[in-house]
């Protein structure tokens, strides 16, 4: 790219890493994310969380988009805002909201328009199947998982207005048939492991999650036909992946059985596949996780 990347360290002080590129001044209007055909500055949305960084997070990015974007910290406080404003165009629900119930604020929210039905959107760290029936039943739309990514938010507001985008949920149905099957993901980052439970959430995944090698050793040889598939983190505290996978294929119990086990590392060269290969493993994924990629492991494997 025409660039150079360099490293300046000092003992004590830390190391900055250093890179240039040549690139192209970008437009001086860039494209929207917003799909076209929509008077946005017409959308009203409505966000009912308590959690205050969640609101900052939701006004700032809707602020970008110029969008306009009322908050609520509950349930009373957001039928006030539309007892004073009128009706919202697209509201954003934390399932865990106190005073009056998700349910109760969806079906309030319904009834107030005849001729457009306003689009709810729950948004919970448990997924579709924990809340389904009585989500369903109240009229919620659609459900985000937390933690929140913009591009998640996004998407669900132009799916809300543009049938192109509908692709994104006929995905996740289509990876939706993992159900009754046990996945063990070991992985020492708590953040890594939260976002790959959420990704996941709409599969029917029942996911264990164990912390360093060790654990994932002791789980499996305390439940040896528990698990249909390991995801298995290369370098962590007190047993790496490689000696993990080294002792889980000696357990006895597990003699003549196939348990896939899979590599997570952020090392893809061809001498690191190797290792994972030489170590017992069945495969590799290359970090950060490509989902499309872990779904097709998935299938081959489950």
């Amino acid at each position: 790219m025409g660039g150079r990347i360099w490293v300046e360290s000092k003992l004590g002080k830390g190391a900055k890493f250093i890179f240039t590129v040549k690139v192209l001044y970008g437009k001086e209007n860039p494209d929207s994310l917003l799909v076209s055909g929509v008077n946005w500055k017409r959308v009203r949305v409505l966000v009912v969380d308590d959690s205050s960084e969640t609101q900052e997070q939701f006004q700032n990015l809707f602020n970008e988009l110029n969008v306009k974007c009322d908050v609520a910290t509950d349930g009373y406080d957001a039928c006030r805002l539309i007892e004073e404003y009128g009706g919202y165009d697209i509201c954003f629900i934390d399932w865990s909201i106190s005073g009056m119930g998700v349910a109760d604020l969806t079906r309030y929210i319904k009834s107030l328009s005849e001729s457009s039905s306003p689009v709810v959107i729950a948004i919970s760290t448990m997924n579709w199947e924990q809340i389904k029936a009585e989500a369903t039943e109240a009229g919620v739309d659609k459900l985000l998982v937390k933690p929140l990514f913009s591009s998640m938010i996004i998407d669900s507001i132009n799916e809300c207005f543009d049938g192109s985008y509908i692709h994104n949920e006929a995905m996740r149905l289509e990876h939706s048939n993992f159900a009754g099957k046990r996945l063990l993901l070991a992985e020492d980052i708590p953040i890594n492991r939260e976002i790959f439970i959420a990704l996941m959430s709409d599969t029917g995944l029942i996911i264990d999650c164990a912390e360093n090698g060790k654990e994932a050793l002791d789980m499996v040889e305390a439940a040896p036909d528990r698990y249909d598939v390991i995801l298995m983190d290369v370098q962590m505290p007190r047993m790496s992946g490689y000696e993990a996978t080294r002792r889980i294929r000696a357990l006895p119990a597990l003699q003549g059985v196939e348990l896939p086990i899979i590599a997570m590392t952020a090392n893809v060269f061809k001498s690191d596949i190797e290792e994972c290969l030489a170590a017992g493993m069945d495969d590799h994924l290359g970090k950060p996780l490509d989902m499309e990629k872990v779904f097709q492991v998935l299938y081959k494997y489950l």
